[in-house]
């Protein structure tokens, strides 16, 4: 679904349950489709997951934080926030269950090819987890971002070089 196809449902579906305060915000979020932010009335929904989710999980999703908008702070998952979900056409479950995922930007190649991944840029050094049970440098995951070589962090490189000097030693 797109963006603006999605901010037009999500309008749609505060005013029609009288959150006509409240606004919708679009998030750079991977994991996490939707959140409702009560201290600044808004709806926020991931743009990377809208746009390759259905129309059906985007209603889901919008349900799901307008019945937290409705419910208040207090009430998380409880059983008042799920009655009220179920009540406006929500399943009432906490999380979402879809096959829709953006691509991760970061992937990981160990020596021996195995690959790993992320969305987030590494913050420190990792060895394959397929290739070793505990960290073992031998093993250590060579990162790139969106298909591409880039430098890693002055600190990851400096954790990185450590951890080699350690073994070499």
């Amino acid at each position: 679904m797109n963006l603006f196809e999605a901010r037009r449902l999500t309008v749609t579906l505060l005013h029609r349950h009288g959150l006509d305060a409240w606004k919708v915000e679009f998030s750079r979020a991977k994991t996490r489709a939707g959140a409702c932010r009560h201290e600044r009335r808004a709806i926020v929904l991931s743009a990377p997951l809208v746009t390759v989710m259905s129309e059906a999980e985007v209603v889901e999703t919008v349900l799901h934080e307008v019945a937290h908008a409705m419910v208040g702070a207090q009430h998380a998952h409880d059983e008042v926030w799920r009655r009220t979900a179920q009540r406006i056409g929500a399943t009432g479950r906490v999380s979402l269950h879809t096959s829709a995922s953006p691509a991760h930007d970061w992937v990981g190649t160990c020596p021996r090819g195995h690959e790993a991944q992320r969305h987030r840029r590494p913050a420190h050094p990792m060895s394959c987890g397929e290739c070793a049970r505990r960290f073992d440098v031998t093993a250590l995951v060579a990162w790139r971002y969106k298909g591409r070589d880039v430098p890693m962090t002055p600190a990851y490189r400096a954790e990185e070089a450590a951890l080699l000097a350690r073994t070499s030693a």
